[in-house]
């Protein structure tokens, strides 16, 4: 019997950009037995492009934090369109050193283009804010799994996306910078996003032979939107043998796995 065609990195992106896709503020109600949002960095405002609260997964406590896309234009103005400030950032870290403190698993959901670039958002330090989370993160005392819903765009994403495990569900994409962006910078060109986007290796089997991700969420055919309890059911079932798996782990090993996990992508010479 022949082998199905597997869908092309741009036919992924246009599932991925299906507006009727779950998001993570649909999957959230799903997954976890209870939920409750906090507020603010403590600093400048409260950024609605991340959800960011504490949970219950099997009675076991835990701390999410989620990008958010909107399913309408009100929605996506609502959420600057996933493209989250500084403050959302440090809205995160502020939740994440929380969840040190209480020793609780911290959940990162993925699914931004990238993260805001206007003038407001540099001027208030996004660059530092997506750095510091990266530093932060790598040496954060407690668990971290982050899943790629979507689009994972950039270090708006990878600010998210410095973890223990990183899982992506199967229609999901991940890569340095947007295929429209390549294709503008290297070709001057950006109407070869399709030829720029099949060629990045940007898809989930793409991460996981180059060790980026370490798992797979399988979504139904034509995509997570075409089932969204099923698909949230996959997720959830990965959550929980992920966490029972880290959650037996000293946390010093935990944290030199994390270490060299990272220290690992990438190829070089010397």
């Amino acid at each position: 019997m022949a082998k199905t065609a597997q869908p092309s990195a741009w036919d992924r992106l246009q599932i991925v950009r299906e507006k009727t896709r779950p998001t993570a503020t649909d999957y959230i109600p799903m997954i976890f037995d209870r939920h409750y949002e906090l507020h603010g960095d403590r600093c400048f405002g409260d950024d609605h492009a991340i959800w960011g609260g504490i949970a219950k997964i099997d009675e076991m406590p835990v701390t999410v934090i989620a990008q958010v896309k909107g399913h309408n234009l009100e929605e996506n103005k609502r959420s600057n369109f996933s493209m989250p400030h500084p403050e959302g950032y440090r809205k995160a870290l502020r939740l994440m050193k929380q969840a040190e403190k209480f020793h609780r698993p911290v959940i990162c959901f993925i699914d931004t283009p990238g993260a805001f670039c206007g003038v407001g958002a540099e001027e208030r330090g996004q660059g530092e804010a997506i750095a510091r989370n990266l530093m932060e993160l790598m040496q954060l005392r407690t668990p971290i799994v982050s899943i790629v819903l979507g689009e994972g765009g950039s270090g708006g994403a990878l600010a998210l996306g410095v973890c223990d495990e990183l899982a992506m569900l199967s229609n999901a994409v991940y890569s340095v910078i947007s295929p429209r962006g390549f294709a503008s910078i290297l070709w001057k060109d950006p109407s070869r996003e399709k030829e720029a986007a099949n060629l990045m290796k940007i898809t989930a089997p793409d991460l996981v032979e180059m060790k980026i991700a370490e798992a797979i969420i399988a979504e139904p055919a034509g995509g997570a939107h075409m089932n969204p309890p099923l698909m949230a059911s996959n997720i959830a079932e990965y959550l929980r043998s992920t966490l029972l798996k880290l959650n037996k782990l000293p946390i010093d090993i935990l944290l030199q796995k994390r270490y060299d996990k990272f220290r690992l992508i990438g190829e070089y010479t010397e």
